[in-house]
Parts: structure tokens; C-alpha cells; sequence
């Protein structure tokens, strides 16, 4: 596998500067966040913060995102807490899809939280997203809340599609999913943002796929008429360096997937650093409305297998996983960053961690005492226009009463 790097940043703080000597991590749920600590921590008085970190490296671009950024104390704690309520989420997914609450297939996004919550971060009301099935990140950052992808998950029906979608599929404001078919959401993405431009709203779709994606046709494709017309979106290699079973060195014969665009330009990016997602998001709403598309490689890592069928071992060491944990988390990366720079303390982080653990663990008991939706519900909302009437079953003779009980979101 490619050796990764963490961008190592250089704090320079405007204001207190607060202790840094950082207590022993211990097994917390997040991969050794917190520990015990004989650290006195005094409320910090540092509102904001200036970080530099390494370039980002460019394909066809003079320059790109800028190498620092500031960070305020309510985005800092804003951005923690999001992150810990992901990688809390998918930690209350993994022990239901062994307990057999969730069946079917289930893509968790445990390591790659930065991804999310940095571009979510940078986006406006007028941008939209749309990713592959490893998609609970992106829908609990977008709008939906932890109960609703847990309910989902399980089929029920106060999940956010009513239990009809699953793991694969879910949806919210701006945020065309969750699909199921590999790398089949690229073009649609294309798609989206042509719709972006012929409207004339300034919106850039943002269209995200795994580094095994990266080798289908659809993707050269939808490169080719976006950058022909000049589409305002940016196509994402989400990689987390497997595509399944498979490490990119073995499956892509160049494994610079941001170059991958040819005459799209590039931009490579550290997805374990929450800020240097954010501001190369931000580079690409200025950019792509007036240039047309880019092309993003996003460098992240999973901790689970592929999805919770594989367990991850047979294709990777137990040491490469916890390595990773240990030195590149991008939760206890950002943790020590924002401690450091004395925009929060790590009592307060602490607090965070406990809120979030006992908020989930409700949201968990709510998904598993919910019930179904009816049987007579399932052809339900199929259409936004109704033009066929009843709905075909498996046979010509059996018919489906639709309804639209749903108001549409995104049309």
C-alpha cells in the first residue's frame, strides 16, 4: 500500500495559549481518545486559532488552496462533535448488524469522519452532494439525525425513508444519496451539476466515489461532458487505499487518482485532516462555477472491512489498522490540535464524548423498539407524479395501491 502521511501543521495562536501535555490514551470508543489525566485545565480564553499545514499537490493548476487557515473556538467544538457522533453512530451500527438487528448490506465510514464534516463545513445552501454506499456520514452531516439512520438501518419506520431504503440509500436536502450501483452515482453527479448551471443558482455537486470506482468507464465519461461543458462539480476519489478486498497498488495501474482527470485539473488532499478537506472544498465553490470540474483525490483510511461482512483481516495486517488509529486518527488529530492551540480543553472534549455516547445509545433503543411500516406501504412515494396509477407486483395480476404520503426535497 502507498505510505500515507499526516500533514504535521504549525500552530500559531492569537491569544492564551493552553497547556499541551496530553494525557495517556486509553480503549475509549473512539480509538483511544481520552485517558486518565492529573492535568489542572483552566477555561481557555483563545477564540481563535491560525493553522499552517503542507502544500496540497496539483494537477493543471498554478495554485491552489491556501496552506493556512483560522479556526474559531464554536467551529472547533462544533466539528469535534460531529465527528465523535459519526464514528459513535457507526460504532451503535456495527454491534446492531451483529446483534442481526440490521440485515443486508451495511458500509461503514469509521476513519474517514473528516471527510464529511470538512466538507460539509465549506458548503452553501446551493451545493449538493452525492456519494456511493458508504453514505451514513454524509446523511447525518446533511441533515438527518443519528436516530433517523439507525432506523433506517434497521427498517423501521421512523428511519429517513421509512425503513424502504436501508444502508444504501438514504437521502436528505441537497444530498442525492447513498447508491448502491459502483460507481453509478459519478454521472449522476454530472447530471446534477448540469442541472446547477442551467439553472444558473451558483451551486457546485460534489460526486464521490472509492478508489476501485476510479476504474470504471462511467467515471472517463461523465469526466469527459463535464469538463466539455464545463459543469461546475468536482468528482471525489474517496480513497481509502482498498477498493473491497483489494489494495490500489494491485488494482489501478497509477495510483494518482487526482491526475486521473487528464485535462480536468487536480488537487490531492489529506482526508485525515478536518481543515485541509474544509479549505480545498472552499477552493472548489470559488473555483468550478466559473472554470467548470475538478478532480479530488482525498487520501483517508478505513478502520472496518469493506462492509461488515468482511473483516477486514485477510487483505491487511491488525498492526496496519492500529498504526493508523494510533498515529493518523483524524479525530484525535484534530483533538490534539485544537487542545494545543488552547481552543478547547480536554475536559470539555471530554464532556463531548459523553454526551454523544449516551445521546446514540437512546437513539438506539428508540430504532430498536420502533416498528415497521406496513405492508401495504411499500409501493408508496415511488413517484413524485403518479401517471400509471396502481403498481405492478411480481405477477401481472397482482396490483400495488401507490400514494404520495412524502413531500419531495430535492427536485
Amino acid at each position: 500500500m502507498q505510505k500515507m502521511f499526516l500533514k504535521n501543521s504549525t500552530v500559531f495562536v492569537r491569544g492564551l495559549r493552553a497547556r499541551n501535555n496530553l494525557e495517556k490514551r486509553d480503549s475509549s470508543f473512539l480509538g483511544s481518545i481520552f485517558g486518565g489525566s492529573s492535568q489542572k485545565n483552566e477555561m481557555s480564553t483563545v477564540q481563535e486559532a491560525s493553522f499552517d499545514y503542507h502544500p496540497y499537490k496539483l494537477h493543471r493548476l498554478d495554485s491552489g488552496p491556501p496552506t493556512s487557515t483560522t479556526l474559531n473556538r464554536d467551529d472547533a467544538l462544533k466539528y469535534y462533535h460531529e465527528m465523535v457522533t459519526i464514528r459513535r453512530m457507526e460504532t451503535a451500527a456495527a454491534n446492531l448488524y451483529k446483534e442481526k438487528a440490521i440485515r443486508g448490506f451495511c458500509h461503514l465510514c469509521s476513519g474517514q469522519e473528516a471527510i464529511y464534516t470538512g466538507m460539509k463545513a465549506a458548503f452553501r445552501d446551493q451545493d449538493t452532494v452525492i456519494t456511493s454506499y458508504r453514505a451514513h456520514g454524509f446523511t447525518y452531516v446533511m441533515g438527518v439525525p443519528v436516530v433517523s439512520v439507525l432506523a433506517e438501518l434497521t427498517g423501521k419506520k421512523s428511519g429517513c425513508v421509512r425503513g424502504k431504503g436501508g444502508s444504501m440509500h438514504m437521502y436528505a436536502r441537497n444530498f442525492y444519496g447513498g447508491n448502491g450501483i459502483v460507481g453509478a452515482q459519478v454521472p449522476l453527479g454530472a447530471g446534477i451539476a448540469f442541472a446547477h448551471k442551467y439553472k444558473g443558482d451558483g451551486g457546485v455537486n460534489f460526486s464521490l466515489y472509492g478508489d476501485g470506482a476510479a476504474n470504471q468507464g462511467q467515471v472517463a465519461e461523465a469526466y469527459n461532458l463535464a469538463k466539455l461543458w464545463n459543469l461546475p462539480v468536482v468528482f471525489i476519489c474517496e480513497n481509502n487505499h482498498y477498493g473491497m478486498g483489494t489494495s490500489q497498488d494491485r488494482h489501478a495501474a497509477s495510483t494518482e487518482f487526482y491526475k486521473r482527470g487528464d485535462y480536468v485539473p487536480g488537487i490531492y488532499v489529506d482526508g485525515m485532516d478536518i481543515l485541509a478537506v474544509r479549505e480545498a472544498t472552499r477552493f472548489a465553490t470559488e473555483y468550478c462555477p466559473q472554470n467548470g470540474p475538478l478532480v479530488f483525490e482525498i487520501s483517508t483510511y478505513r478502520y472496518h472491512g469493506h462492509s461488515m461482512s468482511d473483516p477486514g483481516t485477510s487483505y491487511r495486517t491488525r498492526d496496519e489498522v492500529q498504526e493508523v488509529r494510533q498515529t493518523r486518527d483524524p479525530i484525535t488529530g484534530f483533538r490534539d490540535r485544537i487542545v494545543g492551540a488552547g481552543l478547547a480543553e480536554v475536559s470539555e472534549l471530554k464532556a463531548i464524548e459523553m454526551e454523544v455516547r449516551k445521546s446514540v445509545d437512546n437513539d438506539v433503543k428508540k430504532a430498536k423498539s420502533d416498528g415497521e411500516i406496513g405492508v401495504e406501504e411499500l409501493c408508496y412515494d415511488i413517484y413524485e407524479q403518479n401517471l400509471g396509477g396502481s403498481v405492478r407486483g411480481v405477477d401481472p395480476w397482482t396490483r400495488w395501491e401507490h400514494k404520495k404520503t412524502q413531500k419531495a426535497i430535492n427536485h
